[in-house]
């Protein structure tokens, strides 16, 4: 019967991305009682769980960049002999659990999951990619957010945003006196999750000297650069490679 085990011998290779997409939220939303258009329990929830991702799941990941519900994770090295049932598998559903610890919510939340193969150039790109989505999410949520305070339904706004500009969204908000390039930076680009290493400074008490030892630490960017910039390019690279 194991023969019968379809897919369960499709391998990738690194580097790689997987990312996870929060699939069906609206429930745990509304069960949360989540504050529009973000909230900052949940995207601290996000990192808590991209925090653990990187320290406790066993997958070891570098590194990892959240926005809104998706989480993408870098490989350089993959477990598990890069075999794409087991890698997809594992992280959604650790990812699941831990979200579920992270809100102390009842009801159930999943995540799908998704292999992207890259090379050290479109690892780059991937990431440009995706803090534009961030940017492009942040931008709707508040819009979307502010019509239905006006009255719309959430399927009207949509609508009344379906191919709207970045231009007119900054009017329909400076309108209501909000500045959209000027919300908190984890709203608009996103917050990276990595390992730092630091070198503390302590004293040896046998040998009776102070003494410098590198450590490592899981440490949250919540103010990223932007990443199609040279500052931004660069940063990703140290990030990556």
């Amino acid at each position: 019967m194991k023969d019968r085990e379809i897919f369960s011998a499709l391998r990738t290779t690194s580097p790689c991305f997987i990312r996870l997409d929060g699939r069906s939220f609206r429930t745990a939303a509304s069960a949360l009682s989540l504050e529009k258009p973000f909230d900052g329990r949940f995207s601290t929830a996000f990192e808590q769980v991209s925090s653990l991702l990187l320290r406790e799941s066993g997958l070891a990941p570098v590194c990892a960049y959240t926005f809104s519900d998706e989480i993408s994770l870098f490989f350089n090295r993959l477990p598990f002999e890069g075999r794409v049932e087991k890698l997809d598998s594992v992280t959604a559903s650790f990812a699941s659990s831990a979200l579920t610890l992270a809100l102390s919510i009842e009801v159930p939340v999943s995540f799908d999951a998704r292999i992207i193969p890259v090379d050290q150039l479109t690892a780059v790109e991937y990431l440009i990619w995706r803090q534009k989505e961030a940017w492009r999410n942040h931008n709707n949520a508040y819009c979307q957010s502010a019509l239905m305070s006006d009255g719309y339904t959430s399927s009207k706004a949509q609508e009344k945003l379906h191919g709207m500009n970045t231009a007119t969204m900054h009017d329909l908000m400076h309108e209501r006196g909000v500045n959209l390039a000027m919300t908190p930076a984890w709203q608009r680009r996103g917050v990276v999750i990595c390992r730092r290493s630091e070198v503390c400074t302590g004293f040896n008490p046998l040998k009776k000297e102070v003494v410098e030892t590198a450590r490592t630490r899981i440490v949250a960017d919540r103010n990223p650069p932007i990443f199609n910039t040279g500052e931004g390019r660069e940063y990703l690279s140290l990030l990556l490679f």
